[in-house]
């Protein structure tokens, strides 16, 4: 089988939208045909060149380098590529980041407002807060880095920290964290660790308030 053959055949197992990544099909190529990574990258591109000059796969489109769709004929036009599995691969999986900000704020129902912008904290963001423009995005570095263990920790420590300062207008904002705290099994002595360590004193009086709320001393 040629490399373009398997390329083909690799597209036409993956849904309409989703992100095609030419790293991901230059690994399968070098575990397939047994050969070293750098020789299946440039096969991989190669490929995907040739098919896209000869419209091999007439649905098949580009979205920037690395990166390609298929797209969907609808009545409508055309479908675009999934914005949103290029935000989680970017910037949130695997355990390297998660939603916060207002977005956050507004998901879990603490506000009814619909906020403008959608923030990430993310170990992809370096020293401070920065636009994606392309994906429509904030990312911000988080206060420590993200991982599978401490994440949902810093999400909810991350909801406390904003209430103070985000437009709030759940009448029992504790409330409705203690739940999510419950929902996601965490433990109070954890996350008072991390508040400690990582957030300020108003953090940790938030907390003691949201533990009240849950019927928990801390």
């Amino acid at each position: 089988m040629t490399y373009i053959k398997f390329v083909c055949d690799e597209i036409e197992n993956i849904e309409e939208g989703t992100p095609i990544y030419t790293k991901d099909i230059a690994k399968k190529i070098a575990d397939n045909y047994c050969i070293k990574e750098k020789d299946a990258a440039l096969a991989a591109a190669v490929a995907f060149k040739r098919i896209m000059d000869g419209n091999t796969v007439p649905r098949l489109r580009f979205y920037k380098k690395g990166i390609y769709y298929k797209a969907a004929i609808t009545p409508f036009g055309e479908t675009k590529i999934n914005k949103e599995q290029l935000i989680a691969d970017k910037y949130i999986l695997p355990d390297r980041g998660y939603e916060t900000g207002l977005s956050l704020m507004y998901k879990i129902g603490l506000t009814t407002q619909i906020p403008n912008e959608r923030t990430i904290a993310t170990n992809a963001a370096k020293d401070c807060a920065r636009a994606d423009k392309r994906l429509g995005v904030i990312i911000k570095p988080p206060k420590v880095k993200i991982t599978e263990k401490n994440k949902d920790y810093l999400q909810i420590l991350d909801a406390l920290e904003l209430i103070d300062k985000a437009p709030v207008d759940e009448r029992q904002p504790y409330t409705i964290i203690a739940g999510q705290i419950k929902k996601r099994n965490l433990q109070y002595e954890k996350l008072l660790a991390f508040a400690n360590n990582y957030y300020g004193k108003k953090t940790i009086l938030q907390l003691a308030n949201t533990a009240s709320a849950g019927g928990v001393h801390i």
